[in-house]
């Protein structure tokens, strides 16, 4: 345990239920641990999972006004490139070249969870890993039922497949999805299962960087829940997935 992570995990405003209003902004947390560049980097990597829903949001065409919290206006748009990491590796000789119209977005999901499973050991951060394999695992679930529904080849909507959980530990949370009446619905049960992982996984009281990284979550989850009930019903459906 060190000061700092003691000084931050306990000083953040408290979290309600999922639901409830989120105490403060993304980018709000960001500037509240510049002081720490390590609190601060560990917080943005995971806050990019939400700028990339939003940006896969903004590239289909919704009418709205993006507010990122990490990555720049410009990237959110497509009009300025990605950071590097999130770049994907260089292929081998015998795969295709990414068009010149840059990565699709399976691409830049895939380098952003291999990215997360690297870094991992370095912030001593296990619920980083493990939340990582966890989205890999649900996100290929999804991917999967989808490709049923429509009569496609499974095999070609799963993203760095390698690090996905054995088992079938996202099944529940894929068929809560599947029967949901309407796709908010849909889109609300993803939110409370990967809730209800949080709780199942957080650490409290050991004031490390896990307890961090869950805060971060817990508050990226709000943030979302609201976003979503706030919109008008013409959001895609594969937001927040």
């Amino acid at each position: 345990m060190t000061l700092d992570r003691y000084y931050y995990v306990t000083s953040l405003p408290n979290l309600g239920e999922l639901g409830s209003a989120a105490p403060i902004g993304l980018a709000d947390l960001r500037t509240y641990l510049a002081d720490d560049p390590t609190c601060r980097q560990l917080v943005d990597l995971l806050l990019v999972h939400d700028d990339l829903l939003l940006r896969e949001a903004c590239l289909a065409g919704e009418p709205r006004e993006t507010t990122p919290a990490v990555l720049s206006d410009g990237q959110i748009r497509d009009e300025a490139p990605l950071p590097s990491w999130l770049a994907p590796q260089e292929a081998e000789p015998d795969e295709p070249e990414e068009s010149a119209a840059g990565p699709d977005s399976d691409t830049i999901w895939e380098a952003y969870f291999r990215h997360l499973d690297r870094v991992a050991t370095k912030f001593r951060c296990r619920l980083l890993a493990d939340w990582a394999r966890h989205e890999v695992t649900l996100r290929n679930g999804l991917a999967s039922a989808r490709a049923r529904r429509l009569g496609l080849d499974e095999s070609e909507c799963r993203v760095a497949a390698d690090l996905a959980e054995s088992g079938d530990s996202t099944g529940p949370a894929v068929g809560d999805w599947e029967a949901a009446s309407t796709p908010l619905a849909g889109l609300q049960s993803l939110l409370r299962g990967r809730w209800a992982w949080l709780a199942e996984h957080d650490q409290y009281y050991r004031f490390r960087n896990d307890e961090l990284a869950a805060y971060a979550l817990r508050l990226m989850l709000l943030h979302q829940w609201q976003r979503i009930a706030t919109e008008t019903p013409s959001f895609t459906e594969r937001r927040l997935v």
